[in-house]
């Protein structure tokens, strides 16, 4: 009977060897380069503020790193992303047991900022569209409100997933954040803002430019975008970032009458917890027009008027 031989598993050196295999492996697993790139930022983060984590001082360092004073949302990313990459180190024997298993969730109300129409009409009133940058900023805008996609996935569009004649465009698989593609409707206005777009681009742009790309044909980048918004906002003088535009789509969404189910399927939220926090947004809403229309509250008004209080 032939002798198997078994290697032992040659433990890294450095934590920027285990982390290096450990995002390979991740990419193996076919993450998207955003989600990667979170991965890298996070563990990196951690080791350049701990450095003696790696050769000792594990625990402390966790407790230290996870007990500073960050928003729920923060500790929620560093959570997932560390306790992810500790149980890789566990299963290829570098630790002996995980550090961040008894660490909770937090609970993240949110930062839900939502525009006005008004504020929204200004907004869109503001790019120059005798530019290209201009006009994708522009078509960036409708497209966003309209459909309230994550600004990364619009990033990635490419001019195949616009089906403009049918008023709709395609998030594939490969963009979405949770790798499940979804149709979006679009508007008469948003689908005109997008075949302006797509003819203005430069004649040696293929199909693998993106359609909300630079001025030079490149990807467009968070850092980018947050700054042409926080250019218009500065104009409008009203502070908002780019997700409040994700906010504002869902938020006049169920103020319309839309329900929650289809508002689930639009945002591409994987459960219905993410979309209640819309919900919830929009309860205060149900309240003030319960106040002008009860037939109680407006018999008591009445009933002021008449005795002249």
């Amino acid at each position: 009977m032939a002798r198997v031989l078994r290697l032992r598993k040659a433990a890294a050196a450095t934590w920027q060897e285990a982390m290096q295999q450990y995002l390979w492996f991740k990419q193996a697993q076919g993450l998207r380069d955003i989600t990667i790139k979170g991965h890298r930022d996070v563990i990196g983060l951690f080791f350049r503020r701990h450095p003696d984590a790696w050769t000792g001082e594990l625990l402390e360092s966790v407790y230290s790193f996870m007990g500073e004073r960050i928003k729920p949302a923060t500790y929620n990313i560093r959570r997932n992303y560390l306790r992810q990459f500790f149980d890789w180190c566990v299963k290829e024997g570098v630790f002996t047991d995980n550090s961040l298993d008894g660490f909770k969730k937090r609970k993240d109300d949110g930062r839900m900022t939502c525009l006005d129409i008004d504020t929204v009409r200004r907004l869109i009133a503001l790019p120059d569209r005798t530019s290209f940058a201009g006009l994708r900023d522009y078509a960036l805008l409708c497209f966003v409100l309209d459909t309230g996609a994550r600004p990364g996935e619009a990033f990635s569009l490419k001019p195949d997933d616009f089906n403009l004649r049918a008023l709709e465009a395609r998030i594939p698989p490969g963009v979405a954040k949770t790798g499940v593609s979804r149709t979006l409707p679009l508007s008469p206005i948003t689908a005109q803002a997008v075949r302006t777009l797509m003819s203005s681009r430069h004649p040696s742009w293929d199909s693998s430019v993106p359609v909300f790309c630079s001025a030079e044909g490149t990807p467009l980048r968070n850092d980018t975008w947050g700054d042409r918004l926080e250019k218009y906002a500065k104009e409008l003088g009203v502070k908002f970032h780019p997700y409040a535009l994700r906010h504002t789509f869902a938020t006049q969404f169920l103020r319309a009458g839309g329900n929650a189910l289809a508002l689930q399927r639009l945002m591409g939220h994987s459960t219905l917890e993410m979309t209640k926090r819309y919900v919830h947004l929009t309860e205060g809403d149900v309240r003030k027009e319960h106040s002008k229309a009860s037939p109680l509250i407006m018999v008591k008004q009445e009933g002021c008027r008449m005795r002249g209080l």
